[in-house]
């Protein structure tokens, strides 16, 4: 909703839809921009995505468009904050459609990196040739002034440089002596904190060509610390209480301690050099050193164990150690130099990072297939080309997605289920952690009790039956001789009638109308109660049944629902009206922005009435008065403010001819007491949109947000 980065798509007809790979488009280009071959998406536009302060996708696991409009009054925050709606087509494989299905879900084949191997596990010499590493730096070995990064290098992965805007106030090594292949190495890891400033340093190490730790030091931060992110960084309050030592003190340390030819080394050094803010000419970065292809990085936990054959970052310690990360990106540039491009490349490394997944597959097994995980499938599938998984590519800026969820992915992209993990816990995480991230997935969840297939089936059916009560209206008495075609004259000037039966079962015939949309039956209700028909002075009602109790409070609500603001219907058109004759008709009302003529979805013929929406709600409220009672070419308009945005109509069309009956039999719910199932469910729902609230609150300026109902099938 900010100005400056803005989302604008088309809202009605076929644009209501999205498919995976028009939301993976939107996706990839507002986290990674131009960068890594990410264009515009096709079907809408980002004004201004490098103002994009980050993307957080909300995933509501097992709940569908069907429940979003089975619980439309609870999604009471939902409803008015998100502006645009779409329809989702399925997907068999969900979460993996969400950034791509990269090399984290299924073994590549050999465009995509993967060497084939001889009989010793070897890459053959022809596959050499075809390997990142080797393709970048050769065969031979080299002396390590070859693997410093170029200043080209340095500008690409964003690290800090002389005269760069984003650099005024870095302080300056003045490491200026030229580099030999003799020159000293240095390892260099921080940790940061989140503070009333942003990322902040709180800790610094650096280790010598031995290992030595060299520096070991905590740093107090200027601002206020928001969170100290100890999952992660290790830091607590208690351990910054006593520390006295500021940024500059460790600027001036490392400057002193660093010899005039050093290079320092790390694994996206980049971002601790910001961190410091400070500039270093010379660097090794380990996580480009060990080449992949795509622009994707290899972890450096992954590296330490299958390269140094050493465990670091374990789960059992309570953070990151930085002189431990540091020791290992120093140890992997060391073995680098002194095996050359060519041993390196014949570790397959991408070959061992496939073998450490499946085997984690083949653990995970029996998490994955109650929740729904196609990966095993997938697996067993031949390889086909996939697209580049999009969150790996911004490892390249540093930058580190969130996902949060009761189905997690661990660092192998693989589905992690833990079903002791509330929503509350969930929000809790995410309210810490989003505002470090650039890109989060947060998925809550309504529990495995509530996808049963019997019960999904009764969410539907009842969503059918209310909107089908929606759609009904009881018009009468009528005289026992009366016209049933002058009835349906009069009631089609309302809309399209998908049904028309008289009632015979009442002392004197009553007509029952259904109709194709929402806003049809409210303005027969609102325009005929009351009115003369066939002679008869009529009342029009719609059903009474227990789910309909709370209609006029629905209608009201979607009346109101920020979708169709500035939006009205018209009804009462002549077929023969084209949609060049309409804009013509129309054009005289002010600030209309678009006209929407509905079709038949089937035959493809344009129903009597259309969608007008205008820039501006007061416009829509003065085109009201004006059309009312209008007639256009010797048909009178009637129109009102609109209920159904266009993925709604659609979705009411779609409900109304999936079980294949065309009118007349029409469901209604008994009128017995909700189960405690639903009343618990409901009660679920109401929760989740205050999460959501709660979520989209703490969520900074310039960032978009993206809810998704996955369903189940």
């Amino acid at each position: 909703q900010e100005k400056s980065s803005r989302l604008s798509a088309a809202l009605f007809g076929e644009d209501c839809e999205v498919s995976h790979d028009q939301l993976y488009e939107l996706l990839k280009y507002a986290a990674l921009g131009k960068c890594h071959n990410a264009t515009q998406p096709s079907w809408c536009r980002i004004y201004h995505q490098s103002h994009l302060a980050g993307v957080v996708v909300i995933v509501l696991q097992e709940m569908s468009q069907l429940h979003f409009y089975k619980f439309y009054l609870q999604f009471k925050h939902l409803r008015k904050v998100f502006r645009h709606r779409f329809t989702l087509t399925p997907s068999a494989n969900f979460l993996a459609s969400l950034y791509g299905e990269g090399a984290n879900l299924k073994p590549e084949n050999t465009a995509q990196g993967l060497t084939s191997t001889s009989s010793d596990g070897i890459p053959e010499s022809s596959d050499l040739q075809c390997d990142p590493i080797v393709r970048k730096y050769g065969e031979k070995k080299r002396g390590l002034t070859s693997y410093t990064l170029t200043l080209e290098e340095q500008k690409k992965n964003y690290y800090p440089m002389k005269g760069s805007p984003g650099c005024k106030g870095y302080i300056y090594t003045e490491c200026d002596q030229q580099r030999t292949d003799s020159s000293p190495l240095f390892g260099l890891d921080c940790e940061m904190c989140l503070t009333a400033k942003g990322n902040e340093v709180t800790r610094v190490s650096l280790v010598d060509a031995q290992g030595q730790c060299l520096l070991n030091e905590l740093v107090k931060p200027e601002g206020a610390v928001v969170n100290y992110r100890t999952r992660f960084s290790g830091i607590t309050k208690k351990m910054l209480l006593p520390v006295k030592t500021r940024l500059p003190d460790i600027q001036t340390r490392l400057k002193k301690m660093l010899p005039r030819d050093a290079v320092l080394v790390g694994h996206s050094l980049n971002a601790d050099l910001q961190a410091l803010e400070m500039i270093h000419p010379s660097v090794i970065d380990t996580s480009l050193l060990f080449a992949r292809n795509e622009g994707r990085r290899f972890k450096l936990k992954f590296l330490a164990k299958a390269v140094l054959g050493k465990e670091i970052q374990c789960e059992q310690k309570l953070g990151h150690d930085p002189a431990e990360d540091a020791r290992a990106a120093l140890e992997l540039a060391q073995f680098f130099i002194e095996q050359g491009p060519a041993k390196v490349a014949e570790l397959n490394l991408e070959m061992l990072l496939t073998t450490e997944k499946l085997a984690e597959v083949s653990q995970n097994k029996a998490a994955l297939q109650p929740q729904g995980c196609r990966v095993q499938k997938q697996l067993n599938e031949p390889p086909h080309p996939s697209k580049p998984c999009f969150l790996d590519c911004l490892q390249v800026t540093g930058q580190k997605p969130l996902l949060l969820g009761r189905q997690e992915l661990d660092s192998s992209g693989l589905c992690q289920s833990n079903l002791s993990t509330s929503n509350k816990q969930i929000l809790q995480r995410a309210l810490e952690d989003v505002p470090l991230s650039t890109f989060s997935i947060i998925q809550f969840s309504l529990g495995p009790e509530y996808i049963a297939s019997h019960l999904l089936t009764g969410v539907c059916e009842k969503v059918r039956s209310k909107l089908t009560d929606m759609l009904t209206i009881y018009a009468g008495p009528f005289e026992e001789s009366f016209c049933l075609k002058s009835v349906k004259k009069e009631f089609g000037r309302c809309g399209p009638i998908q049904s028309l039966t008289v009632v015979t079962e009442t002392y004197q015939p009553y007509v029952c109308i259904q109709y194709e949309v929402l806003e049809a039956a409210q303005l027969a209700v609102e325009s005929l109660n009351g009115a003369e028909v066939a002679g008869s002075c009529i009342k029009v009602q719609r059903p009474v049944t227990a789910a309909m109790l709370d209609c006029d409070v629905l209608i009201k609500e979607l009346e109101l629902d920020v979708e169709n603001e500035g939006v009205i219907y018209v009804a009462g058109l002549k077929k023969s009206l084209t949609e060049t004759d309409l804009q013509e008709e129309f054009s005289q009302l002010k600030d209309l922005e678009t006209l929407f003529l509905p079709k038949d979805l089937q035959s493809g013929k344009h129903r009597n009435c259309c969608f007008l929406k205008f820039q501006k709600s007061e416009s829509a409220v003065d085109a009201l008065e004006v059309i009312n009672g209008w007639t256009v070419k010797g048909s009178r308009l009637r129109s009102r403010n609109a209920l159904a945005s266009g993925h709604l109509w659609r979705w009411i069309w779609q409900m109304n001819h999936s079980n294949g009956k065309q009118g007349g039999n029409i469901l209604h719910e008994k009128m017995e007491q909700l189960s405690d199932s639903e009343q618990d469910l409901r009660k679920k729902v109401k929760k989740l949109d205050q999460h959501i609230k709660k979520l989209y609150r703490s969520l900074q300026n310039n960032t978009l947000c993206v809810v998704l109902f996955p369903g189940v099938n």
